[in-house]
């Protein structure tokens, strides 16, 4: 009877636990009290902030594809007078039949195999890609099929400056959903060339390309354009153009004669584990080098009075 009446005073004197609580360990003990009783003071995590690199999913805009050429906004052709670019008006002129002759083979080998989108780039700065880049958009242009020229160098931009256009709003406005796409690509006049500037300048570029949009993005352009040309930052100074060309058919290398060496070749090959690489293009010949296999041609077909006379200035430009 002694035990029952000793289990009923403990069950009183702690009604809700059952059993006595143990006794603290004291201050030297090596006994580790039971984690699950131990309950650790609720923590506030702040907020993550957006900085403007991932889009919210209720701003996307719904595109509708099959009308998006007819919304876009046109603008003229006022190319800078010393830029060099690719003139139709003007077809005796030398660097113009060189980008035809680009322009053919790229849509020789368009014929054979799915290439469409394509990276226009270059090992160093000053080698001429955008010079490149824009010419041959402008050469493919002057064909049937609608061509877009994405300037993605966002830490240099320079095809809007060539163009004479806005630079905002662009792709990275698009991207971060401040602008509809129909807003951001303008049509030049006279040409089926369409161009997406690069926008309102990114803190962060690389992190910017690595959104999923940027591929869903130029999936749903390889429905719309015959040819996307995106001009990207120098192969060997960032790793925008590397990561581009994991999201497109085809990389187009620049190179400047006298300025390039063969060592940053060989490196910007190598960074681009030659798997995608279509060709390399050579920027910077002088002019009376190019005229050479054309002056006999317009001399006989125009007369001796419109003969093109050779110049020993360089063909190309900076970028």
């Amino acid at each position: 009877m002694s035990r029952i009446h000793d289990a009923l005073r403990r069950a009183e004197k702690f009604p809700e636990q059952g059993e006595p609580p143990q006794a603290a360990p004291e201050p030297h003990s090596l006994i580790v009290p039971d984690p699950a009783v131990v309950q650790a003071p609720p923590v506030e995590l702040p907020l993550t902030q957006n900085h403007g690199l991932s889009r919210v999913e209720s701003k996307t805009p719904e595109i509708e594809w099959r009308t998006l050429l007819s919304r876009c906004r046109s603008v003229p052709f006022r190319a800078l007078p010393d830029a060099h670019l690719f003139d139709a008006r003007r077809p005796q002129e030398a660097p113009s039949e060189e980008f035809r002759v680009l322009r053919t083979r790229l849509n020789h080998m368009q014929s054979s195999e799915d290439l469409r989108s394509i990276v226009v780039t270059s090992a160093s700065p000053a080698e001429g890609k955008t010079f490149v880049a824009l010419n041959l958009a402008l050469a493919q242009s002057q064909l049937e099929a609608p061509i877009l020229i994405i300037d993605l160098d966002l830490r240099r931009p320079t095809v809007h400056e060539l163009l004479r256009i806005d630079r905002t709003p662009g792709f990275s406005d698009f991207l971060v959903g401040e602008k509809p796409l129909d807003e951001c690509i303008r049509h030049i006049e006279g040409t089926n060339l369409y161009v997406l500037p690069a926008g309102t300048l990114a803190r962060n570029p690389l992190e910017l390309l690595n959104m999923r949009q940027v591929k869903i993005l130029l999936d749903n352009l390889r429905k719309v354009f015959g040819w996307i040309i995106m001009d990207t930052p120098p192969l060997l100074f960032s790793a925008d153009a590397n990561l581009m060309a994991t999201l497109t058919d085809g990389t187009v290398l620049v190179v400047r004669i006298g300025s390039t060496t063969y060592d940053n070749i060989v490196r910007a090959m190598q960074s681009l584990c030659e798997n995608n690489v279509l060709g390399i293009v050579a920027n910077g010949a002088r002019a009376g080098e190019l005229y050479s296999k054309y002056t006999y041609y317009y001399s006989r077909r125009d007369g001796p009075e419109d003969e093109i006379s050779p110049v020993e200035e360089e063909v190309g430009q900076d970028e």
